[in-house]
């Protein structure tokens, strides 16, 4: 009989994303008129869970909400797509928000994030998970919440034995202590600039900037390059992943959330590392081709499939 797979606990943020498409962000001062609006989940703990148990991983979500009608949209979005919140009701805070700006021509974005309650997401909220944390194959967290809070889950994870991965998004200046405790550390370009100093607009850089962090006492980097697809690089080998495309692309926004997600799902599983970042390019390739964070991110036999095409 084949062993139970271990789930995937991740630490985060939920918001509502406030989304408006233009031709251009205003100028200060400014007012334009925008071509839509749309009111839906975000955050990138939530997205990220959502992402990770639409690709078949049991997922639990350690957060904080307020006691108010943008709460009811995180529990709906959890019970669809199957995560298990593991959730504080903060009724002194608010469920926090998203303004999200998408350039109409492009599918870019911009985004300004306030987590309320998430925001006072404490380090006794993380010990209060210990067991849950160290049970888990997989933990994963951001920096959206307090670091303090991230940094003390890592640190349970890491006692027990549980693979950890920090996506250090928003970008932010963190201590070797905090890199030390990451198996693997997903940023992207800008983030990758943030936190070693170096630019990142080759793969050479890219390569380059990995290696910094490694030096500083990370497991192993994992870079998403946008649409240049992903680089994997640790002490042993450095491997190139390109983009998996599965359509014109709509918008942007969830595509890391959608890496993440499936990256931990497919280390979870027990697959070869490379074969997961595999697996985390094709769950962002489809979540590009449609609006939204949360609602864009693809089933398990959708990704199984771009996978097939793409072998």
């Amino acid at each position: 009989m084949n062993k139970p797979i271990k789930p995937i606990v991740n630490l985060g943020i939920f918001v509502a994303d406030t989304a408006y498409r233009a031709a251009r962000q205003p100028k200060m001062g400014e007012t334009i008129l925008g071509n839509s609006f749309v009111l839906g989940p975000g955050g990138k703990g939530s997205n990220q869970s959502v992402a990770s148990a639409m690709a078949g991983g049991k997922t639990h979500f350690i957060t904080r909400l307020g006691d108010d009608a943008f709460a009811d949209i995180a529990r709906a979005t959890w019970a669809k797509a199957g995560v298990i919140p593991e959730v504080k009701i903060d009724a002194e805070s608010y469920t926090g928000a998203a303004y999200i700006f998408i350039e109409e021509a492009t599918g870019n974005n911009a985004i300004i994030v306030s987590p309320g309650a998430a925001g006072r997401v404490s380090v006794q909220d993380v010990e209060e998970k210990s067991d849950l944390i160290g049970s888990a194959a997989i933990f994963i967290t951001q920096l959206e919440q307090p670091i303090p809070a991230a940094k003390r889950g890592l640190e349970i994870a890491r006692a027990a034995g549980v693979t950890t991965i920090l996506n250090p998004a928003p970008a932010a200046t963190l201590g070797d202590d905090i890199l030390a405790l990451c198996d693997y550390v997903t940023p992207n370009e800008t983030e990758t600039e943030a936190l070693t100093g170096l630019p990142v607009t080759t793969l050479a850089e890219a390569e380059a900037a990995a290696d910094a962090l490694l030096a500083r006492g990370v497991g192993a980097v994992v870079m998403t390059l946008g649409d240049k697809g992903a680089l994997y690089r640790d002490r042993n080998r450095s491997v190139h992943i390109p983009v998996m495309s599965a359509g014109k692309v709509v918008e942007t926004t969830g595509a890391g959330d959608a890496f993440n997600g499936g990256f931990a799902v497919a280390l979870s599983e027990g697959r070869d590392v490379v074969e997961a970042v595999r697996f985390g390019c094709a769950t962002a390739g489809i979540s590009v081709t449609r609006a939204g964070t949360a609602p864009s991110m693809p089933s398990r036999a959708e990704i199984d499939a771009l996978l097939a095409k793409n072998l």
